[in-house]
């Protein structure tokens, strides 16, 4: 069995989680014995039996693959479309419907919509993104496969120590991330929360916004840039009162599920991924104003040291290993 591993976006762009979920997948997967490599959309002489792609394909793409005897697996992150109100799903479920019948091909292949119903398989990384592949995208649910993120060895072995004051965020600085509405949350209500993360770009105005406000405010709002180190960054969880991740939109957190590693109380936007998958081991936060968002802070900051710890999530290699058996279902399988 011979897989290759293929994303379009270029890590050097565009840094986060999808990077560290291909990286670690890979990683995983190597060391189980699996013979793996990424793509190389240049190499005519590469061969494989399985194509794991984390983005959505166009049928071209996919014809070409299963005429050449390769298995196709697609794992995109429904971050938006995970994140709708039921009603604008139904809404969008119904226009993604009536484009793949009246849109020619030419104009409805760059959506990817096709890619769920003609791929060998597809993989959510939750039960919901599983439920939004069959309902929006009319997959097949014999194809549909739940296979959900992992955690690094080290925010396992990381030893606890005494909660500190601060609460952390991990996360980009970004928009989607509400970083800054999380820092101005904070400071109403008069509640230390340390950011770890950088920006897409120094020169993003949203992101030059958050760091002159925790100038401002340094003894609320702490701010030192990203932490690189894996194994500082466990310490910095197992460290924390709590963690906290009031983003707009999200797929399946990786900095949640290692802050859960480290046994860290979870404050999480009230969002569908969050409920499937923590259900009531989080306290959950509804979008809305900085005044109402700081009194759940607050209080969830109080309650914090008497909360019990999420459950533990599962490590890559444990990852792998559920991979592998779709890997080997799919090779096994005639369409």
């Amino acid at each position: 069995m011979k897989v290759a591993l293929h994303f379009s976006t270029p890590f050097s762009l565009v840094h986060g989680g999808a990077q560290v979920q291909i990286e670690q997948t890979k990683a995983a997967l190597e060391a189980i014995g699996v013979d793996i490599e990424y793509l190389r959309w240049w190499d005519a002489s590469q061969k494989c039996d399985l194509i794991h792609s984390f983005e959505r394909l166009t049928p071209g793409f996919i014809s070409f693959a299963q005429k050449k005897g390769v298995k196709v697996l697609i794992a995109p992150l429904l971050t938006g479309l995970g994140s709708r109100p039921r009603h604008i799903l139904f809404v969008q479920r119904f226009v993604t419907s009536l484009g793949r019948k009246i849109l020619p091909g030419m104009l409805k292949a760059p959506f990817g919509w096709d890619s769920f119903s003609h791929a060998d398989g597809c993989v959510a990384l939750t039960p919901w993104e599983a439920h939004l592949m069959r309902y929006v995208f009319k997959a097949p649910s014999e194809r549909v496969h739940v296979v959900p993120n992992g955690v690094e060895e080290a925010f396992f072995k990381a030893a606890p120590t005494p909660r500190g004051q601060w609460l952390v965020c991990t996360a980009t600085i970004t928009e989607r991330k509400r970083v800054l509405e999380l820092a101005k949350a904070a400071i109403s209500a008069q509640t230390p929360v340390w950011i770890v993360g950088k920006p897409y770009s120094d020169s993003d105005p949203y992101a030059q916004r958050f760091v002159a406000l925790a100038r401002a405010y340094p003894k609320i709002i702490r701010y030192d840039g990203p932490v690189q180190d894996r194994n500082q960054m466990a310490e910095v969880y197992r460290e924390a009162r709590g963690f906290v991740l009031l983003s707009t939109m999200e797929s399946l957190s990786l900095s949640a599920l290692e802050a859960a590693a480290c046994e860290c109380p979870l404050l999480l936007s009230d969002l569908p991924w969050a409920r499937t998958t923590f259900g009531e081991n989080s306290t959950y936060c509804p979008m809305a104003s900085a005044g109402s968002t700081g009194k759940v802070l607050r209080q969830f900051y109080d309650a914090a040291p008497g909360l019990p710890p999420p459950p533990k999530p599962l490590t890559w290699i444990e990852v792998a290993l559920q991979f592998k058996k779709v890997y080997e279902r799919l090779l096994s399988t005639s369409r």
